[in-house]
């Protein structure tokens, strides 16, 4: 039988599960509103509706990149506890989204995933196969691409929690690019360089540093000059090129940088 577009909306507000989900319980049930429920149900299906409005604090940091590792996919994926953030089932699910991502080069919000096909389904109906499966609420919370053009390096925290896609000008020597990937996440800098962190920003740090120096009682003749002596310890802080390398501190990360290769880019997600 002939099913109608409203029919659909009122059994997916009514249930909260997929537009094709609930297309397909109205015409196997012959548009029987309550009987399309039970399908629903029955199948597993609403069990993921019920889930939908549960707080997701806990979850993991997925990558993908291309072979050549000119493009790529960075996001972040929600669940409720850790328990199920480390289930394996979990990671499987969270990597076949980031798979999914690298090949959709137009997609570039959240808003835009459910009315994706996935595996020959939406992909919201997707995600609630392994929410019944898992038993908790999951949800894509953000992602970031990076597209074709620059070399990628990622690095992912041992626990999934951190993860970090840095780009570079042309192809960088794996030992550095992983190493400045492995910087990003243990120091999360604000900006590549200076000239990345915003005025705003800036011109707080240094109202900050002035009122410091100030009440510190040094004359007012020398304060400018200790001011920006202390920006530029800050700078050293933030600023990924000006920072110790914290696989030897004797170096920046603009030492370890070889002159011709530059840092385009970098994305460092954290869960919690």
């Amino acid at each position: 039988m002939s099913v109608t577009a409203s029919q659909v909306k009122d059994l997916r507000e009514k249930t909260g599960v997929g537009m094709m989900d609930c297309k397909k319980a109205l015409v196997e049930t012959n548009g029987d509103f309550e009987k399309a429920i039970s399908y629903l149900r029955e199948k597993g299906l609403s069990k993921a509706s019920k889930k939908a409005d549960r707080t997701t604090n806990e979850g993991q940091v997925f990558i993908s990149l291309s072979n050549d590792r000119s493009h790529g996919i960075i996001l972040e994926i929600s669940c409720e506890t850790d328990f199920v953030a480390r289930n394996d089932r979990f990671h499987a699910f969270g990597q076949s989204i980031a798979s999914f991502l690298l090949n959709q080069p137009n997609v570039n919000s959240v808003d835009d995933l459910n009315t994706l096909d996935c595996d020959g389904q939406l992909f919201e109906s997707y995600v609630s196969q392994y929410v019944v499966e898992l038993g908790e609420n999951l949800s894509v919370t953000r992602f970031s691409r990076f597209n074709e053009g620059h070399y990628l390096s990622s690095y992912i925290h041992m626990n999934g929690k951190i993860g970090t896609v840095v780009s570079f000008s042309t192809s960088v020597e794996d030992e550095v690019s992983k190493g400045i990937a492995m910087q990003v996440a243990a120091t999360s800098p604000l900006g590549i360089s200076s000239d990345d962190i915003s005025k705003e920003t800036l011109e707080n740090e240094r109202n900050v540093i002035r009122q410091q120096v100030l009440n510190e009682g040094k004359p007012e003749a020398i304060v400018d000059k200790i001011v920006d002596g202390k920006l530029n310890k800050y700078f050293k802080e933030v600023c990924l090129l000006d920072q110790q390398y914290v696989k030897n501190t004797d170096q920046s990360i603009r030492d370890l940088l070889p002159k011709d290769i530059t840092i385009t880019q970098f994305v460092r997600y954290s869960i919690g």
